[in-house]
């Protein structure tokens, strides 16, 4: 007889296509896939991907693991273990690396992502957490402890500038044409805008009557920084000009992440209590598009625009059933 845990991905998608959108007329999100990721226990937190060789990686903090995700045939390839709650993960393409930022021992470590072979570590001292990759000179930035981002330089590898901190940063994001560092400070209910060259704070922004803004999106072209607060539960865009509001919009509970899609001008709010808000950025406003229902707990997310595809991770039930990841295309 198969087991509860067997059957958790139909189970899920099953829900997911039962109950899927709020709204009428087409989804704005339709469940094209659920990728099992058996014996994966606990909190799921953030993903990276390699679209070279067709791989997302998953940052498995309440197993200790990162597992490799052959995206083609929708199953894991390859897994790293003993790691210490593992939370940012970042790959960098042109020397084929993971990047692991660990919370329970402050490390980031490194490893050839084709054979997952360890290729150096860098002690940040507590809590590493988010991953960013400066694609302009492949440095990599970590938010840490508590209050800094660290440099790290990967050829050596070793942490070559701190960038300071008033408390202790989630989600950020770097603009590379202006150089500027935005990052969420929740402990401060402030987003602290950084310039990279000189490390000093240039700005700090905090928005009336907002808590716990953890999750960030960046759209540098128009000049806008959309970020997710769970107290209350809003999107709320942010010149990055003056940091003036220029939106704000009621969302899903237990947000942890949000990406902006530039082709169809929208945004992708991924929440804990199980569902997907699909936000439209309009010429007159933010407007709510539809909310599209996953699994309690899911509240990480990662949209790829080369690929078009936005994966949802869902924890292992809390009375079986395994992890999954929602494999979500975006319509029209």
């Amino acid at each position: 007889m198969p087991s509860a845990r067997a059957g958790w991905p139909v189970l899920a998608a099953l829900l997911i296509l039962l109950t899927g959108s709020a709204g009428a007329g087409d989804p704005p999100l339709v469940l094209e896939a659920t990728i099992p990721l058996p014996d994966v226990g606990g909190r799921i937190d953030h993903m990276a991907v390699d679209l070279a060789h067709d791989r997302l990686f998953v940052a498995e903090l309440g197993n200790g693991t990162v597992d490799s995700i052959d995206i083609t045939s929708r199953k894991r390839s390859s897994r790293i273990t003993g790691l210490k709650e593992p939370q940012g993960i970042g790959y960098l393409p042109a020397r084929d690396l993971i990047v692991v930022a660990n919370a329970g021992d402050g490390s980031v470590r490194l490893y050839t992502a084709t054979t997952l072979a360890p290729a150096g570590t860098v002690d940040l001292g507590e809590d590493a957490d988010n991953v960013r990759v400066d694609a302009t000179t492949g440095q990599i930035l970590v938010g840490y402890g508590a209050g800094g981002i660290a440099v790290i330089d990967p050829a050596r590898p070793a942490k070559i500038a701190d960038v300071a901190l008033p408390a202790h940063p989630e989600g950020f994001h770097y603009d590379a044409a202006t150089g500027r560092l935005y990052v969420n400070v929740p402990d401060r209910r402030q987003i602290d805008v950084l310039d990279r060259k000189t490390g000093q704070r240039v700005a700090a922004w905090s928005p009336p009557e907002m808590r716990s803004n953890f999750p960030m999106a960046l759209d540098a072209a128009a000049g806008r920084v959309a970020i997710g607060y769970r107290n209350p539960a809003r999107l709320t865009e942010l010149s990055t000009a003056d940091g003036a509001v220029t939106g704000s919009i009621p969302t899903c509970g237990d947000t942890d992440d949000i990406f902006f899609d530039a082709v169809r001008s929208r945004y992708y709010v991924s929440c804990g209590e199980g569902a997907v808000d699909v936000i439209d950025r309009t010429p007159e406003g933010l407007v709510h598009h539809d909310r599209i229902r996953t699994v309690s707990g899911a509240r990480t997310s990662l949209f790829v625009p080369e690929l078009d595809r936005l994966f949802v991770a869902a924890r292992a039930g809390w009375f079986g059933g395994d992890a999954t990841i929602l494999v979500f295309r975006p319509t029209p």
